[in-house]
């Protein structure tokens, strides 16, 4: 009993990793970054032993049972690229704001909300890529608007219903996915030239006091000065008896004058 209350407290938990299978997860990319990859390793919490490799520039934690990023994630200063994609994240740590030469973040296929990100994403100066595409994001927070660096972000298959402002801010963003969106329509303008009013109220001029009698008179006369420009516009133009078409005269005279 007590081995199969162990094996599913186990299975809640999600998969240990030790410091020695961290390192063993250890490798050189091809422009000699150190990279940490843990990806689909089955574990839902992010493992406090990696603190001992906190120098790493890459760290792969994609594909696991992660609900949240930890506050520790701020040790990793030299990291560059951080992807924890097909994960259950329901909150981001505002310790996050920390890692400034971050330059790649995803944060796609998780469970996020406008409030699971926090206002110090703003603070990530470096950032070029941001992927939060497949979360549950109806708005993006204006913080987005202060990565001046970011050249790309996915945002497709969430909840948006419009194209998000804080993104106008950006004078380097070079692409942006907003496909799978319920994305509305922007409404036409309005082509009446005509002011509707709800109600219309009528009132003798002997109940204005001296100020709106003075005003309702210049917007009266400004009105009947508008029809009468109107219907001066609108009058037929005098026709000329005698002359067939325009300068007939002068054609004729025209080898006279020669």
């Amino acid at each position: 009993m007590a081995k199969g209350k162990k094996k599913s407290d186990d299975k809640a938990n999600g998969r240990k990793i030790t410091l020695n299978m961290a390192k063993n997860c250890l490798t050189i990319t091809m422009d000699g970054k150190r990279r940490l990859d843990l990806s689909n390793k089955g574990i839902s919490t992010m493992p406090k032993c990696i603190l001992k490799l906190c120098d790493i520039e890459e760290l792969d934690l994609s594909r696991n049972l992660l609900t949240k990023v930890p506050d520790f994630i701020d040790k990793f200063v030299n990291l560059r690229f951080l992807d924890l994609h097909s994960n259950y994240l329901e909150h981001i740590s505002a310790a996050i704001g920390r890692l400034q030469n971050l330059v790649t973040l995803n944060l796609c296929n998780n469970r996020l909300t406008p409030r699971s990100l926090p206002s110090e994403l703003g603070l990530l100066g470096k950032l070029h890529k941001l992927n939060l595409g497949l979360n549950q994001l109806d708005t993006l927070p204006t913080a987005i608007g202060a990565l001046k660096e970011l050249r790309q972000i996915g945002l497709f298959d969430n909840r948006l219903t419009r194209y998000p402002d804080c993104l106008l801010k950006l004078s380097h963003l070079e692409r942006v996915n907003i496909q799978g969106n319920p994305i509305l329509p922007e409404r036409p303008p309005d082509l009446d030239p005509i002011r509707r009013v709800e109600c219309l109220y009528l009132v003798r001029e002997s109940r204005l006091c001296g100020d709106c009698l003075m005003k309702c008179q210049k917007e009266r006369k400004r009105l009947e000065e508008i029809g009468r420009a109107k219907a001066v516009k609108s009058k037929p133009k005098r026709r000329f008896a005698g002359l067939v078409s325009p300068n007939s005269v002068a054609r004729t005279n025209q080898e006279t004058w020669r």
